[in-house]
């Protein structure tokens, strides 16, 4: 009887500890940027502050505040944040605030595109991922390898340059990029940064065509619990609507940037920018 106690004791203890567990991990991101510019139309001084500029754009900071079932992910805030990060989002390159809920499947995301917030409401990516045999190290933790795919955006930013109508027709508004991560069994809850979950273990890194996205730091059962809670402020879309938006937005964009010069004039110039 005295046994049985001690171990129902134990049990209603493990219990209350996992309900209560919570985290964060800090991820680094680092995005290769290709962006057309006509040379005919800027100067090298603004091809290279353009250049700079979108360097500081691609290296950026995230933070995944968690607990066993739902999760909170935002860019960390920086002194030096640069002014230009408010214009870059009108290609909907900001994440905003992420919420997950890994229990329902669905994620909520607050995200401010075009000088208006949206409140994007949708069911998480159920993405088919395949479990491989390698492993690693990143920091104290051991990582296995797995892989998926993505269908992502076909579009390239061109500066300087009339947009051909029949030329971008014919190219694909999507394309599909392999995904790989590495997820530690270390830590046993279904989740990672951005939208990507599924796997049995935290997803320390992620590499996906031109980004990657690694972890440097994870702080468990934290002294200070963060509210992991829903933002609720915004108009309400789904995924679809809001890619169909910033779609039609960036288009009008393009138009706007686009230049008036005859075909072959000008030198096309093609950035690439990160790691």
């Amino acid at each position: 009887m005295k046994y049985s106690l001690t171990l129902f004791i134990l049990f209603l203890t493990f219990s209350i500890q996992a309900q209560n567990f919570q985290g964060y991990a800090i991820y680094e991101s680092k995005t290769t940027f290709e962006m057309e510019m006509d040379s005919s139309k800027f100067s090298k001084e603004r091809m290279d502050m353009m250049k700079a500029m979108m360097k500081k754009f691609g290296e950026k900071s995230f933070i995944l505040s968690f607990d066993k079932t739902q999760s909170i992910y935002k860019e960390e805030e920086k002194l030096d944040k640069p002014t230009s990060g408010r214009g870059m989002r009108i290609f909907g390159n900001s994440t905003g605030i992420l919420y997950k809920d890994i229990k329902l499947g669905q994620f909520v995301n607050q995200i401010e595109s075009f000088s208006k917030l949206f409140l994007i409401k949708d069911s998480l990516p159920n993405y088919a991922w395949k479990l491989e045999k390698d492993t690693k190290m990143i920091g104290e933790h051991l990582c296995f390898k797995a892989t998926t795919t993505k269908e992502v955006s076909n579009r390239k930013m061109r500066m300087g340059r009339r947009n051909n109508t029949k030329e971008n027709d014919s190219i694909p508004k999507t394309k599909i990029i392999e995904v790989t991560a590495w997820y530690t069994p270390d830590i046993p809850i279904n989740n990672g940064p951005e939208k990507y979950v599924g796997l049995p273990g935290l997803i320390l890194e992620i590499n996906q065509g031109k980004t990657t996205l690694l972890c440097t730091k994870i702080v468990l059962n934290p002294k200070e619990k963060q509210l992991i809670k829903a933002p609720s402020k915004g108009k309400k879309v789904t995924q679809k609507e809001h890619d169909e938006i910033t779609e039609k937005k960036a288009k009008e964009m393009m138009e706007m940037y686009g230049g008036g010069r005859k075909k072959g004039s000008g030198n096309r110039h093609i950035i690439r920018m990160g790691g």
